[in-house]
């Protein structure tokens, strides 16, 4: 659908007449966009409670038949495979899984939106974008019970900036490389971010026995309050009991950290890299991260075989972090690099 813009709305009329069925059938519905150039969604509320979900395919199921169904949970809003896509002045409230999600999507604007969910909602991420690119997210409020945005594969050119987020777990990179995946994000900005009460500040994160790579990352004029783990790169993900060790792993360089300050709960700083592909030109400036108060269970900055450069002194300090480059890093095939 090029050239002209097309603006999707709800109706209040017909949401009135949802709510009036009868009350044996439930409303299980969601808005899945696919394939369309030049969209605008604006100034509505998707408020998923109630299991009423907005969406293009409506399913009226007989409330003696819902236990027969399989328990379905959807995102509230996706768009699959569009280009030059707006979203802006919506609310999306209580979904029961991710909030707003890009698949293979490019030119993507997202401003002066609010996602708001409680933060005990499990993986209900705010915004997740995969395999996406020339991405801009700002002037936006989120609230959730997993990550406030989710970048994984496939991404690159994301810019997000003037981002209220909290609660929820913060801005992250992956999990990437999972079951053996190849991985591939580059060039991602975020500044200008205040994180309230999240369980982490700015995150990457990948699986064991990953390939592929994360570089030119910047996270820059981050505030955060009563954040357990403000800075975090854990290539040891892992979101079950145990996983297996595996040598090979997503490489991560390139990497620069730049006025992040504020209060932490647990520890403020937390880079865990591979031992067959430690993190490279990592980069510290102006990091001051204070403990919220003393406790027992505060712990020091950690590092395991991660290097770069610490440009200013630091709160705390991080005498952890190695000089130079690493010289155990093991060599990708051209399968396997990006």
């Amino acid at each position: 659908m090029g050239g002209d813009t097309t603006t999707a709305v709800a109706n209040n009329s017909s949401s009135h007449n949802i709510m009036s069925l009868q009350k044996d059938v439930t409303i299980m519905f969601f808005i899945l966009i696919s394939q369309i150039d030049d969209w605008v969604v604006k100034n509505q509320t998707l408020n998923t409670d109630l299991k009423i979900f907005t969406c293009i395919y409506l399913l009226q199921i007989n409330a003696k038949l819902g236990a027969k169904m399989p328990q379905i949970k959807p995102t509230a809003l996706r768009f699959y495979g569009s280009y030059n896509v707006t979203v802006t002045g919506i609310t999306i409230q209580n979904s029961p899984q991710c909030h707003l999600k890009f698949d293979y999507c490019e030119a993507v604007q997202v401003f002066n939106m609010t996602i708001s969910s409680p933060g005990a909602s499990p993986n209900t991420d705010g915004i997740h974008l995969q395999n996406s690119r020339d991405v801009s997210i700002h002037h936006t409020d989120l609230g959730c019970g997993d990550d406030c945005v989710s970048i994984q594969t496939g991404c690159s050119n994301v810019y997000i900036h003037n981002v209220n987020c909290g609660p929820g777990h913060g801005i992250s990179i992956g999990g990437l490389g999972k079951d053996n995946t190849k991985a591939c994000v580059s060039n991602i900005t975020v500044r200008d971010v205040n994180m309230h009460n999240t369980m982490t500040g700015v995150r990457i994160k990948t699986w064991q026995g990953g390939s592929g790579s994360v570089q030119s990352i910047r996270f820059t004029n981050i505030k955060v309050s009563e954040v357990q783990t403000p800075i975090i790169i854990d290539q040891f993900y892992c979101d079950r009991r145990s996983c297996e060790n595996q040598t090979s792993a997503v490489a991560l360089s390139s990497i620069a950290y730049e006025n992040i300050k504020g209060t932490f709960t647990v520890k403020p700083v937390h880079f865990a890299c591979s031992d067959s592909m430690p993190c490279s030109d990592i980069s510290l400036t102006e990091v001051e991260l204070e403990a919220l108060q003393e406790q027992y269970h505060m712990y020091e900055p950690f590092c395991w075989q991660a290097y770069g450069e610490l440009y200013t002194p630091s709160i705390p300090p991080i005498f952890c972090l190695q000089t130079g480059k690493p010289t155990s890093n093991q060599i990708q095939s051209d399968h396997d690099s990006c």
